[in-house]
């Protein structure tokens, strides 16, 4: 029989992909992100990142904090 953790395990990723997006210099394309559209739009529902048409693809941009 498995043992539970002791430690709250998070399933929501969205603070790993705000630091992937961080990394990459604040914008990277959607179809390079690996993690899931559910992530994303949540993130979005949130309004920490937007999704901008440049024309040649659409990128997820970090939200200007203020």
């Amino acid at each position: 029989m498995p043992r539970k953790s002791t430690y709250p395990a998070t399933t929501d990723q969205s603070h790993q992909c705000l630091q992937y997006l961080r990394r990459c210099g604040g914008s990277a394309r959607l179809c390079s992100i690996k993690f899931s559209l559910g992530v994303i739009q949540t993130l979005v529902n949130k309004k920490k990142v937007k999704i901008n048409n440049t024309g040649a693809g659409f990128f997820v941009e970090l939200e200007d904090e203020k």
